[in-house]
């Protein structure tokens, strides 16, 4: 892709206290690209999406999305779409009312929303469930609804925490074509998830946190040529054996 990353970060860092939670970050995804974002838990990852989507402020270093400094959240938010771990949802709306609810916040236009919930639902098998309040729907269902509300208004940048998280095979294949879908039409996805075969799939591009830094990036393939395994290894096998030399490497400085 030519013209300026969709997302770009130099230093980027965030400090709890005397907890570095992100150090020094650097990050240049293209245009249309999905980067798969990988990680143990408390490697900072979730805190890297929060200072990219402008939920958080960063301690230090800068970054932009889609053009947009992340200090701007006002000017950023119509530009991306965010789908956490824990999703925002309201437990007393049906679907339909969830959906509408973000398109009015989103402005877009009744006819244009209408079109787009109606598609939403039929692909994802909630029309029938559209109206039962959302207290009432599976975690899959819950998921899925989540996922509808992220890219409702067609964002430019997407990022996705797990997002096939509690869904069954036949959901997360929806969501890895919808991610696809997405990237050929030139939205760029920020991907991240402990389900490395979605990783392998779908990603152009692999970034691996570790203790808030990014110790390895690369395509899929490039990281497996990487692991111990040779050329036979797996992005499994890559991320164990990054990780683990990370790991090992700071043990041994005491």
């Amino acid at each position: 892709m030519t013209g300026p990353p969709a997302i770009e970060t130099s230093d980027l860092a965030k400090q709890y206290g005397d907890k570095t939670a992100v150090a020094g970050v650097d990050l240049s995804v293209d245009t249309g690209e999905v980067y798969g974002f990988l990680g143990p838990n408390g490697a900072g990852k979730t805190t890297t999406m929060r200072l990219l989507t402008g939920l958080s402020t960063p301690t230090s270093g800068e970054a932009s999305v889609a053009g947009e400094s992340v200090d701007d959240r006002r000017r950023l938010v119509s530009r991306i779409g965010y789908l956490p771990e824990t999703p925002p949802l309201y437990d007393e709306f049906t679907a339909r009312e969830q959906f509408d609810y973000v398109a009015d916040l989103r402005d877009i236009p009744s006819a244009t929303a209408d079109e787009r919930i109606d598609a939403w639902l039929e692909r994802f098998d909630l029309a029938d469930d559209a109206g039962r309040r959302i207290d009432s729907y599976s975690k899959g269902m819950r998921r899925k609804t989540a996922f509808v509300q992220s890219v409702l208004h067609e964002p430019d940048v997407l990022f996705l925490d797990e997002p096939t998280s509690g869904l069954d095979p036949r959901a997360a294949r929806r969501i890895r074509e919808c991610i696809d879908e997405f990237a050929e039409d030139g939205t760029t996805i920020f991907l991240s998830t402990h389900i490395l075969p979605v990783v392998e799939a779908v990603a152009d591009t692999v970034g691996v946190l570790f203790d808030g830094r990014l110790v390895a990036e690369g395509t899929p393939s490039e990281l497996a040529e990487r692991a111990e395994t040779g050329a036979g290894g797996t992005l499994e096998d890559a991320f164990l054996a990054v990780t683990d030399g990370v790991d090992d490497a700071a043990g041994s400085d005491g």
